[in-house]
């Protein structure tokens, strides 16, 4: 059995001031070749998951490790190499092209001096074909539409030649076309690449349709984890999101429709 890339085991966390805790006994495995989708309401605890998984705050209970090794007890520049993490947002304060941008992922390979090899510009070249990003090379970022500025993220991501992804809602106020395009990227570097990958995402339909499995909080806690077809049941999701839907199988995946609200609920 594979060693898994990322594991936490049962985590919990409260902020300083905080009347309850935002992750309570929140368990997770990635091995290489996985895919992984975390879900849930606003304020379910996802966004505190991923700080506690790459050690930016320690659990107050349980253990996250990667690569066998206590989160928090990485250097950065080290777990950089190990881990490429593609934020939920980011300001570009400068102008930059899209291959100076990607070439930003090489920081944690460079020397003492920060001069760039040859392999760092190979690297960037295989980050950008795995992309399908070569021909933006030279764009200017603020050129580029929501979903190519997005491959470029995860170009500049893929060249730290991580074996694990992390995404935190990488599909947001992308257009259908470019959210769809973005999945099913990850989902071949997977393949791929054989990286592991943990994603955040309010897209329950796209996670169920891509992710091999799924992790569902509610309030800090896990409501269910496993297959898609085991956490996207009818009962749980209506449960989870308080909102009726109907579900529909597709290709073998659980697939939600919400429904309209009863009239007497609306009124």
């Amino acid at each position: 059995m594979t060693a898994p890339l990322l594991r936490l085991d049962g985590v919990r966390y409260r902020y300083p001031g905080a009347t309850s805790d935002a992750l309570q006994g929140v368990s997770l495995a990635i091995a290489p070749r996985e895919f992984h989708a975390v879900l849930g309401p606003n304020g379910s605890g996802k966004t505190t998951l991923v700080r506690i998984a790459l050690g930016a705050v320690a659990p107050s209970q349980g253990q996250a490790s990667i690569g066998g090794r206590a989160a928090q007890q990485w250097p950065r520049q080290d777990l950089a190499r190990l881990v490429g993490v593609v934020p939920q947002r980011e300001d570009n304060l400068f102008p930059q092209r899209v291959r100076e941008t990607v070439l930003l992922g090489r920081y944690p390979h460079l020397s003492l001096w920060g001069r760039e090899r040859a392999a760092d510009h190979a690297a960037v070249d295989r980050a950008l074909a795995a992309c399908d990003a070569q021909h933006l090379a030279d764009r200017w970022l603020w050129t580029l539409s929501g979903g190519e500025y997005q491959r470029v993220r995860v170009a500049r991501a893929l060249a730290q030649e991580p074996k694990l992804l992390v995404l935190d809602e990488p599909g947001m106020s992308l257009d259908l076309k470019h959210e769809m395009g973005l999945f099913e990227l990850v989902l071949g570097l997977v393949h791929t690449e054989g990286i592991g990958v943990l994603m955040i995402t309010h897209d329950l339909n796209l996670a169920a349709r891509f992710a091999d499995s799924l992790l569902l909080l509610e309030g800090g806690r896990p409501v269910a984890a496993g297959a898609p077809a085991q956490v996207l049941t009818k009962q749980i999701v209506e449960t989870v999101f308080s909102w009726p839907v109907a579900m529909q199988t597709i290709d073998g995946r659980p697939q939600m429709v919400p429904l309209r609200q009863p009239k007497e609920s609306r009124a």
